[in-house]
């Protein structure tokens, strides 16, 4: 028994040296063992490629085309709207429609000279926001111009078919907030896709959805004739029919 017990305890003593020489051994590799060099790990490099616009593009490049669309229309519609309705309250329609002349020639006759008027303020407004607003454009000036050109064409059209429903320049203010209000809403200021649905189809039927997207994609995208031709014969359409409807307005005055 005692020879076992002499044994066991050389053994144990054994196990034990050679734990406490192998703790040693893990314990001076761990101190003077090779070190991990972080520096050679590189971080991957992530770059940023703006499909449109850049870093420094802000939401008022976003919507600064929409809102020089918006003016355009505004005050085209405004003064054409309130000039007709001068001309009817003091009697110059009236003595105007005393004569043999047809209603669609007194249409055209308005459009032509009211027109001028038009076309002039549209070019002020465009070169004074891209030259001195520095609103960004990256596409054509050109297109700019005559994308505001048909907005204007038909804000003017439609503001003479409103005056011929308006007995004062008060009645004619207060169809703004029916008829052009709702126009910045549905321009592209707000996402037309994350309305309801029957927002979208009301959104469709004003001339800004198509005017500001037209700009939009000139002045911010950078777009070509091919990219805004949908848009441009649409508001093309919605003139045709102010028009039309211009001329069949003028029977609440004459028959001819």
């Amino acid at each position: 028994m005692k020879i076992q017990q002499v044994l066991a305890a050389e053994t144990a003593q054994k196990q034990k040296a050679r734990l406490a020489t192998f703790m040693q051994a893990l314990q001076t590799k761990l101190q003077v063992g090779p070190q991990l060099k972080l520096e050679t790990i590189s971080a991957p490099k992530i770059s940023t490629n703006y499909l449109y616009g850049s870093k420094d593009t802000s939401l008022f490049d976003l919507l600064g085309p929409i809102l020089v669309g918006f003016f355009v229309f505004f005050f085209v519609f405004l003064i054409s709207g309130i000039a007709l309705l001068r001309e009817r309250t003091t009697g110059t329609l009236d003595r105007l429609l005393a004569t043999p002349i047809r209603r669609h020639n007194i249409v055209f006759g308005y459009l032509s000279g009211y027109g001028l008027f038009a076309i002039v303020q549209t070019v002020i407004v465009v070169f004074f926001a891209v030259k001195v607003l520095d609103i960004v454009l990256m596409g054509s000036i050109w297109y700019v111009i005559l994308i505001n050109l048909v907005l204007a064409l038909v804000a003017l059209s439609l503001g003479i078919l409103l005056s011929a429903f308006a007995n004062s320049e008060f009645q004619m203010m207060q169809f703004i907030p029916v008829v052009i209000i709702p126009q910045i809403f549905f321009a592209g200021i707000l996402p037309v896709e994350g309305m309801a649905n029957w927002l979208q189809i009301i959104a469709k039927c004003m001339p800004m959805y198509y005017g500001g997207d037209a700009l939009q994609a000139v002045m911010y995208k950078g777009l070509g004739w091919s990219d805004i031709r949908g848009d441009l014969l649409v508001l093309l359409g919605f003139a045709i029919v102010f028009i039309v409807l211009n001329v069949f307005a003028l029977k609440k005055y004459r028959k001819i």
